[in-house]
């Protein structure tokens, strides 16, 4: 029998594909067939349940052998996070919880209506499970993780490669886009693990201080009833001040229609400026195994992967992180308002509500490492101040008005020195005055008038004589005739 070069054999005549010959290596010798599907869970997070394995790793060996959109598989993700979300308890919303939210919501839009110019947004409350919360969601999250996402993963994959051996390299051929899946599918995992676990953990469609859901107002039940354990408040009240906040957040974003594409678009422009370290992941890949997704989900849950920071990327951090402050500075100032004669648990359940933003809960730490961003607003207290001063000062209206435009908002400096705010704007608007008035006098001709133009149409002759003295033998007479 001849052999054909391109299909290598084994000795006994039987013509072995080269993909499954790399296959074999790649897995430690066992090739796809006997891959054990409790491996690869691990890499997801799931729970050890033979049936839901076989199906994850179905799909699997389906996207080993097909190209996916980008280098993150999405399908993947949202189908690791759907299965995250009801890993737990997460029965679907009851008529009753429904009502509950719907009422809460809408006696939230009354009690705001005193402390803000905003007028009410006219949405209707929603109450979502988990999972309703992950449908609703992410899109919104794909796009604020995709460029990250896709960097990663295909660091991942370059990594991966580096382990192949350098015989198989030369076999790969059309093959090659089977480890950037590879990486795109670990990654998707680990991505929708990370989002399935917040789903666990937020109250409402704005509790990050980003609107996930664009126009949409939404509480989870099950999450707000998870919220008040342990904290001896009526669990009515609980859900009056959360739905106020969330209130607070919907008629923020509706009513300043540019913040919500300003917020994403930050976080973008964010993410886009990363750039991953590849001598971390040269040194990583020394040691990653392709056959051990275990260790592969544990490089990417401690943040091996997450990019390194440049000078400029920690600016952009900056300004976000004091955008998210001033959206939730406001939110916890407007809150406390409309609650503190309404509410009598209203001042513990915003000191309770101050310390979970400020740290995080596990979720969204891990989140953080897995994508390198944080969501928190670090200087939330500092935030609250500016805006009470600016209401001290400006009045309801006044404070308000700060949202009409993005060059209005306040900047780090001003979380710094809230008191300084309005001095250092009223110079800035009196300079802005000075130029819109010569603007407008110039487009109302006003530069081209006789009197602004005399000067510069005079004879020169003459312009000398006034400026020296007259001209011997005689005198200026006042009509620009020299006395004889």
């Amino acid at each position: 029998m001849t052999s054909n070069p391109n299909t290598p054999s084994n000795g006994d005549d039987a013509p072995q594909d080269p993909l499954a010959e790399m296959l074999k290596n790649l897995m430690g010798g066992q090739g796809m067939g006997n891959i054990d599907p409790a491996e690869l869970a691990k890499a997801a997070g799931l729970p050890n349940d033979p049936a839901l394995l076989q199906q994850m790793f179905s799909q699997v060996q389906a996207m080993m052998s097909s190209s996916s959109e980008g280098p993150v598989n999405w399908q993947l993700a949202h189908e690791n996070a759907r299965r995250v979300a009801a890993a737990g308890s997460d029965p679907s919303v009851t008529t009753a919880q429904s009502r509950a939210i719907d009422e809460a919501l809408r006696l939230a839009e009354l009690w705001l209506d005193p402390v803000t110019d905003l007028e009410a947004t006219g949405l209707i409350g929603r109450a979502w499970s988990r999972a309703e919360w992950v449908e609703a969601t992410l899109g919104t999250w794909k796009r604020l993780t995709e460029p990250v996402a896709n960097s990663i993963a295909n660091a991942l994959s370059d990594a991966l490669t580096q382990q192949m051996p350098e015989e198989m390299k030369s076999m790969m051929g059309g093959a090659s886009s089977m480890l950037q899946n590879m990486g795109g599918a670990i990654f998707g995992m680990q991505l929708g693990q990370a989002i399935g676990a917040l789903s666990a953990e937020v109250v409402s469609s704005t509790d990050i201080g980003v609107p996930l859901a664009d126009l949409e107002m939404a509480l989870l039940p099950g999450n707000v009833a998870k919220f008040g354990e342990g904290l001896s408040v009526p669990e009515n009240d609980i859900r009056l001040y959360l739905a106020v906040r969330e209130a607070a957040h919907a008629r923020l974003f509706v009513q300043v229609p540019w913040l919500r594409g300003h917020l994403l678009g930050a976080i973008e422009a964010y993410a886009r400026g990363i750039h991953i370290d590849m001598s971390r992941i040269e040194d990583l890949a020394r040691d990653l195994d392709p056959s051990n997704p275990e260790g592969i989900q544990e490089a990417l849950s401690q943040g091996v992967f997450t990019p390194e920071r440049t000078p400029a990327q920690s600016a952009a951090l900056e300004k976000l992180e004091t955008a998210l402050a001033l959206v939730e500075g406001w939110v916890d100032e407007l809150t406390a308002a409309a609650t503190e004669k309404m509410l009598p648990s209203a001042a513990a359940l915003r000191e309770t509500v101050r310390r979970r933003r400020a740290t995080g809960g596990p979720a969204e730490h891990a989140f953080s490492s897995l994508v390198g961003l944080e969501l928190r607003p670090r200087r939330l207290r500092e935030a609250a101040t500016l805006w009470a001063q600016l209401k001290e000062e400006r009045g309801i209206a006044g404070r308000d008005a700060i949202w009409h435009h993005p060059d209005l908002l306040p900047t780090a400096e001003d979380l710094d020195d809230p008191k300084g705010f309005s001095e250092r704007r009223r110079l800035a608007e009196a300079s802005d005055s000075e130029v819109d008035d010569a603007l407008q006098k110039l487009l109302n001709g006003g530069y081209d008038s006789p009197a602004d133009s005399a000067e510069p149409d005079a004879d020169p002759d003459a312009g000398d004589a006034h400026d020296g003295d007259a001209p011997e033998g005689g005198s200026d007479n006042g009509s620009g005739e020299a006395k004889a």
